[in-house]
């Protein structure tokens, strides 16, 4: 097989990756709900250690929430004759390893945990801009990475978490952008 030949298999792969699984909208759509509860804990008036625990609890809500989302709007999440379906499990199992840094950050500097957590999700985006051919998910990595990082280290942590909100719901709508069009490339 050429260089050629195998570009194009390759191309050809991530493209289909992103048909089937509309680049992976679900999982965007499912962060504005966990981004809210993380907002709306922000406000409790409770110590912010606890605060940052029920955090990660409404974290671990993305999950499911993308499940339900990909069987609601009947998106394929696993696309197992797809061989790249498995690298984008590899880039979204990578944040687990940043994840350790989260962890500390919440017992060393907890008033920044939100900050960090953000930043964590923000740079995981950066390979699926290349699996889905996506400008939306390149973009975004440097946006929320770098925004988060300028809002976290002069506001509160709930102002980090209404920053992640409105920019997820934009991400979205983006990402729905980018969706339409390959459905109207695939038509023609």
């Amino acid at each position: 097989m050429s260089k050629n030949e195998m570009e194009e298999a390759i191309n050809y792969m991530r493209r289909d990756s992103a048909v089937k699984n509309k680049k992976g909208i679900a999982f965007i759509g499912a962060s504005i709900a966990v981004w809210l509860g993380v907002l709306l804990i922000q406000f409790m008036d409770l110590p912010i250690e606890i605060r940052n625990l029920y955090s990660w609890f409404s974290v671990s809500l993305l999950m499911p929430l993308a499940l339900m989302l990909t069987k609601a709007l009947g998106i394929k999440m696993q696309n197992k004759e797809n061989p790249l379906n498995k690298a984008g499990m590899l880039f979204t199992m990578n944040q687990i390893l940043y994840i350790c840094i989260v962890c500390w950050v919440y017992a060393a500097v907890p008033e920044r945990m939100i900050m960090v957590l953000a930043m964590v999700f923000g740079g995981h985006l950066l390979p699926f801009a290349w699996l889905y051919c996506s400008k939306a998910y390149a973009v975004s990595a440097v946006i929320v990475v770098i925004g988060s990082l300028i809002l976290g280290c002069r506001f509160p942590s709930w102002v980090v978490a209404a920053g992640m909100l409105a920019y997820e719901c934009l991400f979205t709508l983006w990402l729905l952008v980018e969706n339409m069009r390959n459905d109207i490339d695939n038509l023609n």
